[in-house]
């Protein structure tokens, strides 16, 4: 599987993504600077967490404009795979790919920590490797990780099966505990725990590399 990393200036963790990445399909990813318009052809792009831009404005919202921020929104339209993490998912959402926007954690502190978290909906291109009803642990780093949506989208969501994570205890006030969403279509999905970081025993679990196989295998 041929993968895209994309780069913001305030990006940190990248790096993450793309060892995970490689480590799992055997091929390093490329590494597209936001300032491009266009990259090689590829089957997955990955928007990684971090605080692009400095989080100024709002998280997520000046990397939304970014110049190769087009194509990753043609390529995503036109059906590749797309998964934003964390910063990632800020951008997702700015960028309007998917409802709904992440806001200020409820108790206004950072949370970093191993959090746990139930498997939605295990019929999706980035699911369909976990067993249903799983319950995994991935870590969280966010200060905006608070998912709100008003309660019409908040239905659609979860009567459409679009949620595909959530969290088992209050982290951060998110409505419903979501943690993570996919768009209608199934092919690209957003979410604040950081599953790159937890694929392997070393790393300390590796209750994320399913989320990526997944995608592998969906894609043969």
């Amino acid at each position: 599987m041929k993968s895209a990393v994309i780069v913001f200036p305030g990006s940190n963790c990248d790096r993450d993504m793309a060892v995970a990445l490689e480590k799992i399909t055997g091929t390093k990813p490329l590494m597209v600077w936001h300032q491009e318009h266009t990259f090689d052809t590829v089957d997955f792009v990955a928007l990684p967490g971090g605080f692009s831009y400095g989080d100024y404005l709002r998280c997520g919202a000046m990397s939304a404009r970014s110049n190769v921020m087009k194509e990753v929104i043609k390529r995503a339209e036109d059906g590749v795979p797309t998964f934003g993490v964390c910063n990632g998912f800020q951008v997702l959402t700015e960028t309007g790919l998917l409802p709904g926007a992440l806001m200020r954690n409820a108790n206004l502190h950072f949370v970093c920590k191993d959090v746990r978290m139930s498997v939605e909906n295990t019929d999706t291109m980035f699911t369909s490797d976990y067993a249903g009803d799983s319950e995994i642990t991935v870590p969280v780093a966010h200060h905006d990780g608070n998912y709100f949506a008003d309660d019409d989208t908040l239905d659609r969501l979860e009567g459409e099966g679009q949620v595909a994570f959530r969290y088992l205890d209050d982290i951060n006030g998110a409505q419903r505990g979501i943690a993570g969403i996919t768009n209608a279509r199934g092919n690209i999905l957003g979410m604040m725990p950081h599953p790159e970081r937890m694929i392997e025993p070393a790393f300390g679990g590796s209750d994320g590399r399913k989320l990526f196989t997944s995608v592998m295998n969906r894609l043969g």
